[in-house]
């Protein structure tokens, strides 16, 4: 796994298509009963604008069981949940699924250790997903 750049950011290469990315995520999500707030597809909105971009979605999720308890001890992170991945193709047809690396919110929110799991779930979503 790729070290978080600067703002806390991690990327991973996924070997898959942006839109086969996004269904791989969506069907994880779906089975570990998570819920897909939404999908917004920055690509597609380029698009309508007149405008091109390589393919680019950004997918919301969370869980109120997971997400509550970072927010009771932490409100300041409300403003980094729900969790996102972004998934984006660069110009030269590499796909990527970058997201906030769970060290830097928990640093960041100044989270209690022991509540790190609530959002380390990410770095093995995103890596099943990129597989």
């Amino acid at each position: 796994m790729n070290e978080p750049r600067d703002a806390g950011l991690v990327s991973i290469p996924s070997n898959h298509t942006v839109d086969e990315t996004v269904s791989r995520i969506t069907q994880i999500l779906a089975a570990k009963g998570v819920k897909l707030f939404a999908v917004i597809d920055h690509s597609g909105e380029a698009e309508a604008a007149g405008l091109h971009m390589p393919p680019t979605k950004l997918m919301i999720f969370g869980n109120p069981q997971a997400g509550t308890p970072l927010m009771l001890a932490s409100p300041s992170i409300a403003i980094d949940l729900p969790l996102k991945l972004l998934i984006a193709q660069d110009d030269q047809s590499r796909v990527t699924i970058t997201y906030n690396s769970p060290e830097y919110l928990r640093t960041r929110h100044q989270l209690p250790e022991q509540l790190l799991n609530n959002i380390a779930v990410i770095e093995v979503l995103a890596q099943k997903a990129a597989e």
